[in-house]
């Protein structure tokens, strides 16, 4: 009898068992829980001043708010120099008497970035009319190493072993290329002639969009008016595609670079309207 019973009990049990195994099968694993995406920061990304003495304008791209440091920094440096401009365009026409002379003028436009898995890169045009013969604008690049969450200099590109008289070589190449569809320029020639080569270290550089999503195709140089030439040649603003930069690109960033883009002069393409 006890037997029976202690049978019964013991298939009973098989039962549950089987029962309970057959519903876990069933049930769907449970999903890894994924880190919440950073919230974007919120914010203005123009600023706009007009008085009797200067128009000022500031223009972000909506990317940048992705990278909270850096846009809150870039948003109160600019809106900070802007209103420095403003007040001494006034103190300038309040000591010299300049009043019937049209506003000071400045425009800080940011382009469209360039984005890859690890970099994000964006130039900045500066258009600054404080009367004389003509207005100035310059480029300079933007770089900001998203993992470190830190601005990098153009020199933190380039391999700390890089042959720079090779690069310049490059670069120099591409400049009396570009020299040569311009009507009139002026040839760069050897150093210590009025036009030369510029160093290297001293030449402003973003990254170059590509066919590859998160890749850059290369890196354009910032070439203001007067860098390589008179100001009637305007500036120059020359990529180089990863390629022909060999080794000279820093190992960290490589795997940031491939694929093909534009080459050569991008000037009219980055040029603000």
């Amino acid at each position: 009898m006890k037997t029976a019973r202690t049978l019964r009990l013991a298939l009973l049990g098989t039962a549950v068992a089987l029962s309970l195994s057959a519903c876990n099968r069933d049930a769907k694993p449970a999903e890894a829980e994924k880190p919440a995406a950073k919230a974007a920061v919120e914010g203005p990304l123009t600023y706009e001043s007009t008085t009797p003495y200067a128009k000022v304008k500031l223009v972000l791209p909506e990317a940048v708010k992705a990278f909270p440091a850096l846009y809150q920094k870039l948003y109160a440096d600019e809106v900070g120099a802007l209103k420095d401009y403003s007040e001494g365009a006034q103190s300038d026409r309040s000591e010299f008497g300049s009043a019937d002379l049209p506003p000071y003028e400045k425009q800080i436009l940011y382009g469209t970035p360039v984005e890859t898995d690890r970099l994000f890169s964006m130039i900045r045009t500066d258009f600054d009319y404080s009367g004389g013969a003509h207005p100035n604008t310059t480029a300079k690049g933007v770089l900001w190493d998203k993992t470190g969450n830190k601005f990098l200099s153009a020199a933190d590109l380039f391999a700390s072993d890089a042959d720079k008289a090779a690069m310049s070589r490059t670069l120099c190449g591409a400049v009396n290329q570009a020299k040569k569809s311009r009507p009139g320029s002026i040839a760069l020639g050897a150093p210590g002639t009025t036009w030369s080569c510029p160093e290297l270290s001293k030449v402003a550089v973003a990254l170059a969009g590509g066919d590859q999503p998160g890749k850059a195709s290369g890196i354009t140089f910032l070439l203001d008016a007067y860098a390589v030439g008179p100001y009637v040649e305007g500036p120059y603003y020359l990529t180089v595609p990863f390629a022909a930069l060999g080794k000279g690109l820093n190992p960290v960033y490589a795997a940031d670079f491939a694929g093909t883009g534009k080459q050569g002069d991008v000037t009219n393409d980055l040029r603000p309207a």
